[in-house]
């Protein structure tokens, strides 16, 4: 079922990052709203993968010990876990209690067993993302928000619901940022007929009525 949105909504869901100064409450939570109507998933996984990672972060992170890193992102209900513990074990433990929480149907586990990062490479990774997300809008190859991006330690992973030719797409932008050590891809393909009954139809900006213009 395609979803019909006005083209002043999608454009200020899309140049919102690029703005400086004060934003309003109101207007980051109607991007917000933008941006989960532009999203593949419906919103009832939206809030099941919100879910699911909060779930985690709450209930996980502590049982891997003080000298672990462990993020989770949660994609199509299937779990990214990235980050560094100390043992085979706990990296064996984490997999299992994330996979025992509801709605969970997958679960990637890309644990290292290694120190935890500094805050130094933690800080690169955040830019490292940003900079494969500005290069997909740069590419206009495909709509940035159907690809989601995670960076731990130099290694860049990407999820989302895309078709054969935006994951290359998606790959090659990513696979050629500066910085970048390796790309792990784990998008979900499906066929183009899928996509356009998944997207979103945007429906232009209407004129103004003459008419309807009341002057001061």
């Amino acid at each position: 079922m395609n979803r019909v949105l006005p083209t002043t909504l999608v454009l200020g869901a899309m140049l919102l990052p690029m703005l400086q100064g004060c934003v309003t409450v109101a207007a980051v939570g109607a991007t917000q709203a933008t941006l989960a109507a532009i999203d593949r998933r419906s919103l009832g996984t939206q809030t099941e993968d919100e879910t699911i990672e909060w779930k985690a972060s709450l209930e996980i992170s502590e049982k891997a010990g003080k000298e672990s890193h462990v993020n989770f992102t949660s994609y199509n209900r299937k779990v990214l876990v990235t980050g560094e513990v100390a043992s085979a074990e706990i990296k064996a433990e984490v997999e299992r209690l994330v996979a025992a929480i509801p709605q969970v149907r997958g679960v990637y586990n890309e644990l290292a067993i290694a120190p935890a990062t500094s805050l130094g490479t933690r800080s690169k990774d955040s830019y490292i993302t940003t900079k494969v997300k500005a290069r997909f809008v740069d590419a206009g190859k495909f709509n940035a928000v159907y690809v989601k991006v995670v960076t731990e330690a130099g290694v860049v992973y990407l999820l989302g619901l895309v078709t054969q030719q935006e994951a290359d797409a998606a790959i090659q932008v990513a696979r050629t940022t500066s910085d970048v050590q390796k790309v792990v891809t784990l998008l979900e393909i499906i066929p183009d007929a899928k996509a356009r009954e998944l997207g979103v139809h945007i429906e232009p900006s209407q004129p103004a009525n003459p008419e309807s213009i009341v002057g001061g």
